[in-house]
């Protein structure tokens, strides 16, 4: 499934009750004061407004999506709250519009599974944090690879799986990516989906250029 087809499915959601989620990345993020931050697949933008309280006034925190019926009703909601401290930007998660390095904390929960090219948004991940930097992410992971019959099934699309990978493929993209290894904060058993189970977790790693293995 291409952006223009994940982003006409997940547009309909901008204002729908429905959750999206899968874990908890903004709870285990523990940002702190002056931090600059980044949300992968910031939706209605709700991660990323308590983020901007958690980094205070000389903090700031991006949102990152795709369509832009989220963008507009994020930016909405902070401009209605006085939130100045943000920025919620239209962009592809495979190539993010913001400087190399920007980054103290970048987090997402449960959107990396839609993207096609997962390669391409770890090495972003990479990309834009600085060393010493770190991500917190939430998403899923599938015990075999996911039948070609529900890539465009909309209820598993809607239910955040249907792009989901094998666990480890999953490591093998986020060493490849530079990181030099992650902590798994949180695993679900595997549950099932379709002709198959998934787990979902919630892993982080340091990016650290001079550490040794």
């Amino acid at each position: 499934m291409n952006t223009i087809e994940i982003a006409g499915r997940y547009s309909a959601l901008a204002n729908d009750s429905c959750c999206l989620s899968c874990g908890g990345a903004v709870d285990k993020s523990e940002a702190k004061l002056n931090e600059v931050c980044i949300d992968l697949g910031s939706g209605r933008g709700t991660d990323v407004l308590r983020l901007a309280e958690e980094v205070g006034e000389d903090g700031f925190v991006y949102g990152i999506d795709v369509t832009e019926e989220m963008i507009r009703k994020a930016t909405a909601t902070a401009s209605k709250m006085g939130v100045e401290n943000v920025r919620f930007i239209l962009a592809d998660l495979e190539q993010i519009p913001l400087d190399n390095e920007i980054a103290h904390l970048v987090i997402s929960n449960c959107t990396l599974n839609h993207v096609g090219n997962k390669t391409k948004v770890w090495a972003e991940i990479y990309r834009l944090l600085k060393n010493g930097g770190r991500f917190v992410i939430s998403d899923i992971y599938s015990n075999e690879p996911v039948p070609e019959e529900y890539a465009n099934d909309p209820i598993a699309v809607a239910e955040c799986w249907a792009g989901s990978i094998t666990k480890s493929e999953y490591i093998d993209i986020i060493k490849t990516s530079g990181f030099k290894g992650f902590q798994i904060l949180e695993e679900s058993q595997p549950y099932p989906k379709g002709k198959i189970e998934v787990s979902s977790f919630t892993i982080t790693a340091i990016k650290d250029e001079y550490s040794c293995c």
